[in-house]
């Protein structure tokens, strides 16, 4: 018990020197960012421990961070649509994969295809090493989605959209209702399975799918019509009147900036003997570019009430995930064998401590960030008594 209150302590100290001590929602730009770094680490290796790790940091940042929002509940539905990921993939390395190996599991009938289809196998001999490259290839893609997840989960996308900037609004808006579609879709899902089965109706498979189906199609409708009238009725889509002049400086300067930023981008990247003019063209690339967006952005009406602050705790979040894809960058350099899944020959991958001592680091803002808002941390208010 004293280690536990020595600990609960130390946690303490950390959050005043942290500026934080009463519960609040963590910028959500910071979340994304966490979140996305980690999904460029999960892109650079195949090696399945590093990606069964990577989603043990998601799940517990997640759970000690989420709100109480049906968003901060989404994260198990990416779970799931990942699981379905890695199933659709070895389904497809059994009928049209590349078949390699040394240790046979199963034959199965070859089917013959046209000569337009050369180099394309249906069915045929599965090897185990095939096999876990199709299950290794699955777990990656599937991490990146659960990353997305979680930064869907710890950081709910209407707040996300008050941190774009004003130019980039309306793509800012597409990108927050594509990515509220599937949450809001399950909740309705499970909200009319749960007034189904209070009414007693407990039918299942494709006689039961119909029940459901409708209602959600119908929750949905109604949900897009109160969107497309608050977003109305908050001015969305409504923009000043502005100069034919003026447009075209500000397009040439976000498209000339464009060019230029990717002409950097391609040199950092790519090509070694362009990397003396790469730095100098990203840099030019990227301030024609703010400059454009800040011309685009004045035309924008839009106001922010109580905008989220900015503080350690999201720098502090954000650091942590660049930690982690410092820590990966440096193993790929250093010992790159360690972030691939051994097949040829076949073999138990192993785990670069550089790389967990990264994932360590991403799991702090479990501990060291303000919680969530909820209803459970909200301040009471009095009961007025007449």
């Amino acid at each position: 018990m004293a280690g536990v209150a020595a600990t609960h302590r130390n946690l303490s100290a950390l959050h005043r020197a942290l500026g934080e001590t009463l519960p609040r929602a963590v910028h959500p730009g910071a979340w994304w960012g966490w979140a996305l770094s980690l999904a460029v680490v999960a892109s650079l290796t195949t090696n399945p421990l590093i990606h069964l790790l990577l989603i043990a940091v998601l799940t517990l940042v997640v759970t000690a961070r989420r709100g109480d929002s049906p968003f901060a509940r989404a994260l198990r539905y990416y779970v799931f649509l990942g699981v379905f990921v890695i199933a659709v993939r070895v389904v497809l390395h059994v009928l049209v994969g590349l078949k390699f190996g040394s240790v046979e599991l199963i034959r199965l009938p070859t089917i013959d295809l046209p000569s337009w289809a050369a180099g394309i196998v249906l069915g045929g001999t599965i090897y185990l090493e095939g096999l876990l490259r199709a299950v290794a290839e699955g777990l990656r893609l599937a991490t990146i989605i659960i990353c997305v997840g979680a930064a869907n989960a710890l950081a709910n996308p209407k707040r996300l959209l008050r941190a774009f900037p004003a130019a980039l609004h309306d793509i800012g808006t597409a990108l927050v209702v594509a990515v509220s579609v599937a949450p809001q879709l399950a909740e309705s899902v499970v909200r009319v399975m749960r007034a189904r089965r209070l009414r007693g109706d407990h039918r299942t498979g494709l006689r039961g799918l119909k029940h459901i189906a409708i209602p959600v199609l119908h929750d949905t409708l109604e949900r897009s019509i109160h969107l497309a009238a608050s977003m109305d009725s908050r001015g969305y889509g409504r923009r000043d009147a502005s100069d034919p002049r003026s447009e075209r400086v500000t397009t040439a300067l976000t498209f000339a900036g464009l060019i230029l930023a990717m002409l950097g981008l391609y040199g950092v990247f790519v090509t070694v003997g362009f990397s003396l003019w790469s730095w100098p063209l990203l840099a030019a690339g990227l301030a024609l570019s703010y400059a454009g967006l800040r011309r685009a952005g004045r035309a924008v009406r839009r106001t922010a009430y109580r905008p989220d602050p900015w503080r350690a705790p999201e720098w502090l979040t954000l650091g942590c995930g660049l930690v982690a894809v410092a820590a990966i960058l440096l193993t790929r350099r250093l010992s790159p064998e360690g972030l691939i899944l051994p097949l040829e020959p076949l073999g138990w991958p192993a785990l670069p401590l550089l790389t967990l001592a990264g994932l360590l680091v991403a799991t702090v803002p479990a501990f060291l960030t303000p919680e969530p808002r909820t209803s459970r941390t909200a301040p009471r208010t009095r009961e007025a008594f007449v």
